[in-house]
């Protein structure tokens, strides 16, 4: 693998996406377009970035903030996200990112299991935060984007933050192992794990914006995702301003109109976006589209959950373009198998690995399993953005490898010339959207409420979201389902969890179905959901 040009051993993420692009001649380049929700356009350039990044590194500085402490931001859509984030990675801060729709039990797992000293956030969501701040004892700073005014007790103004600060900042000496940014994923059991990066990952974020993503100097970049995923900071932050290369962001949601009409004014040359999106586009009237010119976009790609045959269709049919499917995880940390310019396109296909990436199909013993034979999908370790650990989990990360080999938790298969096609999770995580849903978050929220008594949670397959939430809930006795008790338990999970992990489908049973030790068979749920053999029972507790 290639690795990027840097000043000497300098691996800072913060110091490459800015600094080191003002060195290169870049200063003046617009770095981010801010397109917001009702279409308005205002240019940051890499100066601009440089500079804001290094106030919010001296606003870290000056609140105490030591190398390998953990901030996190928690905001929608804005400005504010990027200089936060290279100021903290500046700052050799670990910086964490969370999605806006966050309930306060996934907050507390994450703020909690991470000690974050710090988070970033706007007014909106300080009573949600306030009302767990007592059972966090290392949250010492909240800071609002949009409050004037510090408010006491460590709630503090970020303008005035910001107001205040130097935007001069040196950059201390980051080397490669050095922490970077900390993403948490949800498991099928247990609570979500931290995944941690170091800062060597930027060569690998890098090398696939530039080789897989074919971003060159002059183009556009629209990352659609984002930057609580892994994609919004891999490719969304780090991979285009880590090549100088202009990002447009918009704060506005999915709006096919809105998107297209940005296609076009913008002259954006190159789109990333999530299957889920590219359907919903499917979903719309052809004749919406035929007034559009997207003659200066040269390549579309996707990520998040597999990309269905159709799709790609309909996008040479009506957009005159191929739609490359691309590969990677929260753990793998940029691209790891994918279709690309230049290489076959096997419609439905992951693609195949990038030059340096050796991945396998290896049975449970570890021996090699056949092509056109399905098994587990594993890389050869020491890709420089292999995630470093689980914080705080090291035996869970331990399982992750065997005998030199990262087990994904992704099945697949590889055919005879070498292209990987994906086959399913090997564990319960439900992908809704291109996000992991934990099914026990779901279950342990349900059983907040008082009408249930007990809960399972599957992943079912859906046109549109790839998989969609199903609950299984049983009732307390006396108790009766009603349109108010299942409005009820999807605000619940809304507020709880996120609006994300909200059912979309809520069955009533007698019982949930467990094994003997007490553990829900969701593969029971989901056999008898899809109508389908439910297998070996004999582990089920006596109903």
């Amino acid at each position: 693998m290639v690795t990027l040009e840097k000043s000497g051993d300098q691996f800072n993420i913060g110091h490459i996406c800015t600094t080191a692009q003002c060195e290169a001649g870049r200063g003046d380049k617009v770095a981010l377009r801010w397109i917001s929700a009702a279409l308005e356009r205002t240019d940051f350039t890499f100066s601009e970035l440089d500079r804001q990044s290094n106030r919010f590194a001296n606003v870290l500085g000056g609140l105490g903030f030591q190398p390998e402490e953990i901030f996190f931001t928690f905001l929608p859509k804005a400005t504010e996200q990027f200089f936060a984030f290279l100021g903290a990675l500046k700052a050799r801060v670990v910086c964490g990112t969370l999605f806006a729709n966050f309930g306060e039990e996934a907050l507390l797992d994450r703020l909690g299991d991470s000690r974050a000293r710090g988070i970033l956030t706007k007014k909106h969501f300080l009573k949600k935060l306030l009302r767990i701040r007592d059972r966090l004892p290392n949250l010492e700073y909240i800071i609002l984007v949009d409050s004037d005014e510090h408010l006491g007790n460590g709630v503090l103004s970020y303008q005035r933050l910001m107001d205040e600060a130097s935007d001069f900042f040196q950059v201390a000496h980051t080397g490669p192992e050095t922490p970077s940014v900390l993403h948490y994923t949800s498991g099928s059991t247990g609570k979500p794990k931290g995944v941690l990066h170091h800062h060597r990952a930027v060569l690998s974020q890098s090398y696939t914006a530039a080789h897989v993503l074919d971003l060159k100097d002059d183009d556009l970049f629209w990352c659609t995702a984002d930057q609580g995923w892994v994609t919004g900071t891999s490719y969304g932050i780090i991979g285009p301003w880590s090549l100088g290369v202009t990002q447009i962001h918009y704060a506005g949601n999915y709006d096919a109109a809105a998107w297209f009409a940005l296609l076009e004014r913008e002259g954006i040359t190159i789109w990333y976006s999530a299957p889920t999106a590219l359907r919903m586009l499917m979903r719309e009237s052809d004749e919406l589209y035929g007034g559009f010119d997207l003659s200066r976009l040269r390549h579309i790609y996707s990520v998040g959950e597999p990309l269905n045959p159709e799709v790609i269709h309909w996008s040479r049919r009506l957009l005159n373009h191929d739609i490359y499917d691309t590969w990677f995880q929260t753990e793998t940390g940029a691209i790891m198998i994918c279709n690309r310019p230049g290489v076959e396109l096997r419609p439905g296909s992951m693609g195949t690995p990038i030059p340096g990436i050796q991945p396998a199909i290896l049975g449970d013993d570890g021996g090699a399993i056949p092509d056109g034979e399905q098994g587990n999908l594993c890389v050869k370790v020491g890709w420089p953005s292999m995630f470093a650990t689980y914080l705080n989990n090291e035996s869970a990360y331990e399982s992750k490898f065997r005998d030199g080999w990262y087990y994904t938790g992704d099945t697949a298969r590889r055919d005879s010339d070498g292209h990987y096609w994906f086959m399913g999770r090997s564990d319960d995580v439900i992908n809704t959207a291109g996000h992991l849903i934990s099914p026990f978050e779901v279950e342990s929220a349900l059983l907040e409420i008082p009408e249930i008594a007990e809960s399972g949670v599957i992943g079912a397959p859906d046109e549109l979201l790839y998989e969609k939430v199903v609950a299984f809930i049983s009732l307390h006795q006396g108790v009766e389902y009603t349109t108010a008790l299942e409005l009820k338990i999807r605000l619940h999970i809304s507020n709880k969890v996120s609006s994300i992990a909200t059912p979309q489908e809520i069955r009533v049973l007698e019982r949930i179905p467990k094994n003997k030790s007490g553990k829900i068979m969701r593969r029971v749920l989901k056999a008898t959901y899809l109508g389908a053999d439910i297998g070996d029972i004999s582990t089920l507790e006596e109903q």
